[in-house]
């Protein structure tokens, strides 16, 4: 395994995973576009403190449970009931998102920094990705539970993050077509991804 491999793929997967319109990285987009650059920088940081931290938390957990293969197992079955679950949602339950409303104020400019914190902590959602992200790359051979490659990751995801913060903050009003694209669309987008995951989660209990 080459020894800067888990920094690039925690990278990669938090890019792809944040880069979707969402609470903080629009939120950045608003406190740049209101309030300055400098700002929304600050508020960026402090979310992405919370990811290090979380991304933390979510590989050690994962640790944990690869050393126990009967939790594997069951977590794999479960898997399978969610991911297909979530599919049917996405696919044919869940209503087209609104469009977003850029014009909305963010009150006040003290304390963007624990603005930042306050609402990546309130996002629980991070855990349980890179539990699941951090496991199949270390089911795949790309990545290891040992102290180096697991503080890499966790450095690489943050790095990720924080990216596509500032990509938002620097580039909003050029990319906003797009992200309204992707609005549009993301439920779409999300059930795909959940079924491919059911179907990928059944072929590995099946054929293992």
């Amino acid at each position: 395994m080459l020894f800067y491999l888990p920094l690039v793929l925690g990278f990669f997967i938090s890019f792809l995973a944040v880069i979707p319109p969402g609470l903080i990285n629009m939120t950045a987009a608003k406190i740049s576009l209101q309030q300055g650059k400098n700002e929304a920088i600050s508020f960026a940081l402090g979310a992405s403190v919370i990811i290090f931290f979380q991304t933390f938390i979510a590989v050690l957990f994962a640790r944990f449970i690869n050393k126990h293969q009967e939790i594997v197992s069951t977590l794999q079955e479960i898997g399978i009931f969610i991911f297909s679950l979530l599919s049917v949602y996405f696919f044919w339950i869940a209503k087209k998102p609104k469009k977003i409303k850029t014009d909305s104020r963010v009150k006040g400019k003290s304390n963007r920094f624990f603005l930042g914190m306050l609402l990546s902590t309130l996002n629980l959602l991070p855990i349980p990705f890179y539990v699941f992200a951090s496991m199949t790359l270390a089911a795949s051979g790309y990545f290891s539970f040992d102290k180096i490659p697991v503080s890499e990751f966790v450095i690489g995801v943050m790095i990720g993050s924080f990216t596509v913060f500032y990509i938002y903050i620097v580039a909003f009003k050029k990319i906003e077509n797009k992200t309204e694209f992707l609005m549009r669309n993301i439920n779409t987008i999300i059930g795909s991804v959940t079924t491919f995951m059911a179907v990928l989660t059944l072929f590995k209990l099946l054929y293992k």
